[in-house]
């Protein structure tokens, strides 16, 4: 049995959690509220799950790892593209990752752009860091917010203008669509212009299509609000 613990409006675990439905997989979806009460992902019981107090984590109650030597009950993973790739190799139908090795390697390329180099400098904690610790007001935040998704979105139109068909690669979805659609639900929270970019609106309209990445859109999840 699958378990996934993320939080509705989490970049990480949106990813996942269009993964879960690519495949058609079931998992247990558990709420941490990033929020609330300080946030539950600093509560002593996540954090021995997560030492990273982030979200998403995955358990996979049919498989058992190793750790410090000792078998564990289950296998646990934290870092959403670890968590896609742990998938797609667990349950290979559907794949998110092209068989070609060049192809496979573009692809990650691709995934990780936004993922390491983008979402990261946009996340929640960093946002918050910048509101509390340097004491920016919302329009030097917004401004932080604008430039790094503007110099990553960029970038990946330019890679799109070379790679995409109907998705980011070609005519499958792989694991770049689903690093892609959750940072543009963010960038649209932030009234991100979008207009420099038509290929990465046109990619985001044709996934949004596929009920994979409306069943896991933020806003149709339980803990949602």
């Amino acid at each position: 049995m699958l378990k996934l613990y993320g939080y509705w409006r989490s970049s990480a675990a949106y990813r996942v959690r269009v993964a879960l439905n690519y495949k058609g997989l079931d998992a247990e979806l558990l709420s941490v509220h990033l929020v609330k009460d300080g946030g539950e992902q600093h509560q002593a019981e996540y954090a021995i799950l997560n030492p990273q107090e982030l979200v998403p984590a995955l358990i996979d109650s049919d498989s058992k790892g190793e750790l410090q030597g000792e078998e564990q009950e289950a296998f646990v993973l934290s870092q959403s593209l670890a968590i896609i790739e742990y998938l797609d190799e667990k349950y290979p139908e559907n794949a998110l990752l092209p068989q070609d090795l060049h192809d496979r390697a573009i692809v990650r390329a691709m995934a990780m752009s936004i993922a390491c180099e983008v979402h990261p400098l946009n996340n929640l904690k960093v946002l918050q860091y910048l509101s509390k610790d340097l004491a920016l007001d919302d329009g030097a935040k917004s401004a932080w917010y604008h430039h790094w998704i503007n110099e990553g979105f960029s970038a990946f139109e330019k890679q799109l203008v070379k790679y995409s068909g109907r998705y980011c690669f070609g005519d499958n979805i792989t694991l770049a669509d689903l690093c892609l659609i959750p940072q543009v639900y963010n960038a649209n929270r932030f009234n991100v212009d979008l207009s420099p970019y038509p290929n990465i609106v046109r990619i985001v309209e044709n996934c949004n299509r596929l009920d994979a990445f409306i069943d896991a859109a933020p806003e149709n999840q339980a803990d949602a609000g």
